[in-house]
């Protein structure tokens, strides 16, 4: 926070500094009569009758009225990741929508309209990389009915936590009842420390689509037909199984980048390794095939595998989030 020579904290923030990353003190009861002082850092989505809304990396907003402030100023976007390769938002987000890639689209502007029959919310979901082209509320109301039309729920797909995501469309679809439905990290990191994992990827097997055990692992099948159609479509697809199916996993590998996905181990075989020795397999495939970063989304809900992926040197690159229209 900014303090004068006289020890005095500032606010160096207006309105006009909407859609700015910025560092924000405000006062609150401390419940014992003594004031308590609340930090908050994240972009500035709106400051409108009297209260500010500041959208944190994790997605979340916090709406703090004008009247409490004691300090705020602008601050740089969030530094670069030190751990990991070096990547935009927007290359990664169209390598992970390829991994995933719909039945059918239709582009709205700058946004792209997925469906695929309901199976997995990120091929069910707008993916808004730059402008619709329409007002907001025009754009939303034909996402809704374009979906409706497809008797499926809308989802909006949108990112926070890294330069040029989209905080201010997160914020606005909030203020218009959207639901935040669930959220997730993408992570990412280097490809070859996987690949060198000291783990029993010999036993693994790896094929090109999925059999009936992989699918039983998999357990989120309801149209076996269906998802061997999605899970088998992106640019170069492997599915790794242990022999007995206690384990699989799939990887995309995309030019330079290998996404993992479906990394499932049976309950009764978790903490063993399992996991790892998929993944490695894995890796070591998509290294012959000349990628050398990696990738993957983890659900900010799911500690062990946060704890696994944590080991294996990956890093939060920004989190995305799922708003549901509500009706």
């Amino acid at each position: 926070m900014e303090i004068t020579a006289g020890g005095l904290l500032e606010i160096r923030i207006t309105p006009a500094d909407v859609g700015k990353r910025v560092s924000v003190r405000r006062v609150e009861d401390g419940g014992s009569g003594a004031p308590a002082f609340a930090d908050a850092v994240g972009v500035l989505t709106s400051w409108t009758g009297g209260v500010l809304t500041i959208t944190r990396k994790d997605g979340v907003s916090v709406h703090i009225p004008e009247s409490s402030l004691v300090a705020g100023k602008i601050v740089p976007p969030a530094p670069a990741r030190r751990r990991g390769p070096a990547t935009s938002f927007e290359e990664l987000a169209r390598v992970t929508a390829r991994a995933w890639p719909p039945l059918e689209s239709e582009p709205l502007g700058e946004w792209t309209l997925r469906a695929a029959a309901g199976f997995t919310r990120r091929a069910n979901s707008v993916l808004p990389l730059g402008d619709p082209g329409i007002p907001l509320d025009e754009a939303l109301a034909r996402v809704t009915s374009w979906y409706a039309e497809r008797d499926l729920p809308a989802y909006v797909q949108a990112a926070t936590g890294a330069a040029g995501t989209q905080e201010l469309l997160c914020a606005e679809l909030e203020r218009r009842g959207w639901a935040n439905e669930v959220s997730a990290e993408v992570r990412v990191g280097g490809l070859a420390p996987v690949g060198d994992l000291d783990a029993d990827a010999a036993a693994v097997r790896l094929t090109r689509e999925p059999d009936e055990r992989w699918l039983a692992r998999y357990g989120r099948v309801r149209e076996p037909e269906l998802a061997r159609r999605m899970l088998v479509a992106g640019p170069s697809v492997w599915f790794a199984s242990l022999d007995d199916g206690r384990a699989i996993g799939r990887c995309v590998v995309d030019g330079r980048w290998a996404g993992f996905a479906a990394v499932t181990v049976a309950p009764e075989d978790r903490r063993r390794g399992l996991a790892t020795a998929v993944m490695t397999a894995l890796a070591r495939r998509a290294l012959e095939e000349g990628a050398s970063a990696a990738w993957l989304q983890v659900e900010t809900d799911n500690p062990a595998a946060r704890a696994l992926y944590d080991g294996m040197g990956f890093a939060t690159h920004h989190s995305y989030h799922h708003f549901r229209a509500v009706r």
